[in-house]
């Protein structure tokens, strides 16, 4: 009986400790921010960008996209857009800043139309970026990304914001963002570990890139996964910009919510084991980043950790109203801990009217965890597609 006793408890203590999880990285970060100095510029050479968009069937936000990025204050890019199994008739770029490319067959990959630019680069770019299809980038998005390819990174995350807000949908999603940006971001990063990828409005030094996954094809959901694994593995750190901002459509209604999440649902199980790689080569490196890095990837999506947390608390109400009180402790840890990171960020106020409506969200993604294994027979040609982040 003590034995089913302990091992009740490490369930509990394995799910709960993700509730207080975000306040000690933000402990950890405070104390970093406070005893060590910003990182110098290790050089001011400006990086060449191959600039990688990838679209899928569909094509209508390319023109926006495109030309978004040919106002970027920069000069040291080139434009490539696969567009994977779609007409291009009618999409017309200037040719000296953008290339258009169809592949002859069907890559359905993340990955595979990456290379596939990689390959036609028109010069060897130093770095690459990746926008989704449905991105905007801010006119300074690449002069941000370079404060930190200066002090020596080769890894950098920006800020995916919000760029709609027209549905109760949309502003949770970007609540949810605003979340793992804060976190898994800003505050990961500044605790010295690495920021989390996110899909899209990330950059690599080119070489780092083909290193990681030239070797690799990876198919489905959770590029990124693999590829934040790969760098983190080899000893590098993921950098945070918190002003290099592409603009991210946001989701809109229930059927692509739940057609959504429950690929990113199917990716978390596919690849959270990752996060036992990483932490057990962190410990026995002594490497913060990585150890930090892999109970961040072992923490499951957050509407499945805090529904097991009231779970358990309900449970232990009736078997152990101490251990009851200690959830409820945990739950309000966590509340504040998201609050302070809507707080700490540029919140739109629509987006705190709409967190009333969390628990129809939960529902919805509980529905897409029902439907979570049979994810990647979902059509992939939706336009939040390329949205891996969990």
């Amino acid at each position: 009986m003590k034995i089913l006793e302990w091992i009740g408890l490490a369930i509990q203590a394995a799910i709960g400790y993700n509730l207080v999880f975000p306040v000690f990285l933000l402990l950890i970060y405070g104390i970093r921010k406070a005893l060590t100095s910003p990182k110098q510029a290790a050089g001011n050479a400006l990086p060449d960008y191959g600039i990688i968009v990838t679209a899928y069937e569909y094509t209508a936000q390319l023109p926006a996209v495109v030309g978004s990025l040919l106002e970027l204050n920069y000069d040291r890019y080139h434009i490539y857009v696969v567009a994977d199994k779609c007409d291009i008739s009618n999409l017309h770029f200037p040719v000296d800043k953008v290339a258009l490319l169809r592949p002859e067959q069907v890559l359905g990959s993340n990955t595979r139309s990456h290379f596939y630019a990689i390959r036609r680069f028109i010069r060897p770019h130093t770095h690459l970026t990746i926008i989704d299809s449905d991105n905007l980038t801010d006119p300074e998005y690449l002069n941000e990304l370079n404060v930190y390819f200066n002090q020596g990174y080769e890894a950098v995350q920006g800020v995916r914001e919000a760029k709609n807000l027209d549905s109760t949908y949309a502003c949770l999603d970007a609540a949810r963002d605003i979340y793992y940006h804060f976190y898994d971001g800003k505050v990961l990063f500044g605790a010295g570990s690495s920021a989390t990828l996110a899909g899209s409005g990330m950059a690599f030094s080119t070489a780092l890139y083909e290193k990681v996954l030239g070797h690799l094809d990876v198919t489905g959901a959770g590029f990124d996964k693999v590829l934040q694994e790969g760098i983190v593995s080899r000893g590098y750190r993921i950098a945070f910009a918190g002003k290099a901002i592409v603009y991210d459509e946001k989701t809109t209604g229930s059927d692509q919510l739940v057609k959504q999440r429950a690929r990113w649902i199917n990716t978390w199980f596919k690849y959270f084991a990752y996060g036992f790689k990483i932490l057990f080569r962190g410990i026995a490196r002594f490497s913060l980043n990585q150890i930090l890095f892999g109970l961040v990837l072992l923490r499951p999506p957050l509407f499945i950790f805090l529904l097991l947390s009231v779970f358990f608390m309900l449970l232990n109400l009736l078997i152990a109203p101490v251990l009851s009180l200690v959830w409820l402790i945990g739950l309000v840890v966590f509340v504040l801990g998201f609050y302070i990171s809507l707080k700490s960020s540029p919140t739109d106020p629509r987006i705190y009217q709409s967190l009333v409506n969390i628990p129809k969200f939960i529902f919805y993604q509980l529905t897409a965890l029902v439907n979570a294994r049979r994810a990647n027979k979902i059509s992939v040609a939706t336009r939040q597609e390329n949205k891996s982040q969990g």
